[in-house]
């Protein structure tokens, strides 16, 4: 597909990044040529040099043959007219990087009268993933599918880990509760396993079960914790306030750490029953005054990844139980567990999951048209993926699907000869009529099933893809 993205800062480096490695064609428009340089020789990309919202350089760029245009600059306003003008173009669908929180309250309308397919707010995504993880302190990732009916949570194996050195098949009769384990890291390497893996020490392991039974799971475990009452936010940009606007709303007493007296202020009038302090959140004892110690969760949101490690070591040194690290630069993530910051969340990477899911829905929908239209042999393509998540350090992915008509093997039992799938896939779990179900041979995929897919295999864009 032809694909043209305006912005080459943090997020849209990952963007190029992951949309170039699944094969599209990529052009990359920025006003920095230094940039465009850089990143014309580090992927297999073109470039142009100029501003994203001109119509002259829009055509040179081939904005008028794109299937899809990404704004994803600096500011949102920039984003906008960018999408309308490719839009007049004749771009097939365009996406906008839209934070502002004044204009998250008018989504429909930029959609519907500007003409922008899919608004991503960085921002308030990440402080929607932050706000499930602190429900569940033991876990280093938490993702929602079928509309939070199901989640899947990473946790890591330390030594003396109750999971450490068990087999897989034994951890429902264990400890009592269905949950299934459908990947694991470990080192450099992602298993889809079977039954009879062990779990070592030092492995990251992915979980799916009901939002209930992973409740009960981890507090068989004994990994729960207390309730989280008191949460320190240290930093006062767009994250803290969409998560500090979720936090009060639970009734979670709220302290945010922001060192510019005007957004300190300007926080104040509009989180009323939120704590403000105008403070320096790198500064050890004004972190002590304000009650660290006593906090059950510290998250790092500061515009400045060295900053949100260190204080995230200290919070670690006074004893907080839960904390949670913003980090943009992604070669980061890898060295922070090796220094106790094990939980991390990254907006660029929350957003490109976004696009992505979007891209490989376009993708399925052209397989759709040249199905129908007999361009190409065999049935109609199912439908195309509802959430799509990285996983261990994106080696691999966790995909939703809703099953239709169109799915090749309807009715047929896994455990049958012809139910088979591509290598590395692994069908974590089916949600039917509001039931979760924990697959096993006898299970089946029946229309208006949803259902989640773990795959260690790049690009798939519809249900039947998962057949070998």
């Amino acid at each position: 597909m032809n694909i043209v993205i305006v912005g080459d800062g943090k997020v849209g480096d990952t963007l190029i990044q992951y949309i170039s490695g699944e094969g599209h064609s990529v052009t990359v428009i920025d006003k920095n040529p230094a940039l465009i340089n850089r990143v014309v020789n580090q992927y297999d990309v073109l470039g142009v040099a100029g501003n994203g919202a001109s119509h002259a350089i829009q055509v040179e760029a081939g904005v008028q043959n794109a299937d899809l245009f990404i704004a994803v600059a600096n500011t949102d306003e920039l984003n906008m007219v960018c999408c309308m003008m490719a839009k007049s173009l004749g771009a097939a669908h365009t996406i906008a990087r839209v934070r502002d929180p004044e204009y998250s309250r008018e989504n429909d309308f930029l959609r519907n009268h500007l003409g922008i397919d899919v608004v991503v707010n960085p921002e308030y995504d990440t402080a929607r993933e932050i706000a499930r993880l602190i429900r569940f302190p033991a876990a280093l990732k938490l993702d929602a599918f079928a509309k939070g009916q199901v989640d899947m949570a990473e946790i890591y194996i330390s030594e003396g880990h109750p999971l450490a050195g068990r087999q897989l098949y034994t951890l429902s009769s264990l400890f009592g509760v269905r949950v299934l384990v459908c990947a694991i890291r470990r080192g450099e390497q992602v298993y889809i396993p079977s039954g009879d893996f062990t779990i070592m020490v030092g492995d990251s392991v992915s979980i799916t079960a009901s939002h209930t039974d992973l409740s009960s799971f981890f507090g068989k475990l004994g990994l729960m914790g207390k309730p989280i009452k008191n949460v320190m936010l240290l930093g006062g940009g767009r994250i803290a306030f969409y998560l500090a606007q979720r936090l009060t709303k639970l009734g979670i007493r709220t302290r945010i750490v922001e060192i510019d007296e005007s957004r300190a202020q300007e926080l104040a009038e509009q989180l009323p029953e939120a704590n403000i302090i105008c403070a320096d959140c790198t500064n050890s004892e004004i972190l002590e005054e304000e009650g660290l110690a006593e906090m059950d969760a510290c998250i790092a949101l500061t515009g400045n990844d060295e900053e949100n490690v260190i204080v995230s070591m200290f919070a670690r040194t006074c004893g907080v139980d839960r904390v949670i690290t913003k980090v943009d630069r992604l070669s980061f993530i890898k060295m922070l567990p090796q220094l106790g910051v094990d939980c991390t969340v990254s907006p660029r990477q929350i957003s490109s999951a976004t696009v992505l899911r979007y891209l490989r829905g376009m993708e399925n929908g052209k397989k759709m048209v040249q199905k129908l239209s007999g361009a190409t042999a065999g049935g109609a393509p199912s439908v195309g993926i509802k959430s799509l998540y990285k996983l261990c350090d994106n080696r691999a992915e966790a995909l939703e699907f809703d099953v239709d008509e169109h799915f090749g093997l309807l009715g047929v039992p896994f455990a049958s000869d012809k139910f088979k799938l591509k290598p590395n896939t692994l069908i974590a779990s089916i949600v039917r009529h509001g039931k979760v179900i924990y697959p096993h041979g006898g299970s089946t995929l029946e229309v208006g099933d949803s259902v989640i897919v773990v795959t260690t295999n790049p690009q798939l864009s519809e249900l039947n893809d998962i057949l070998d």
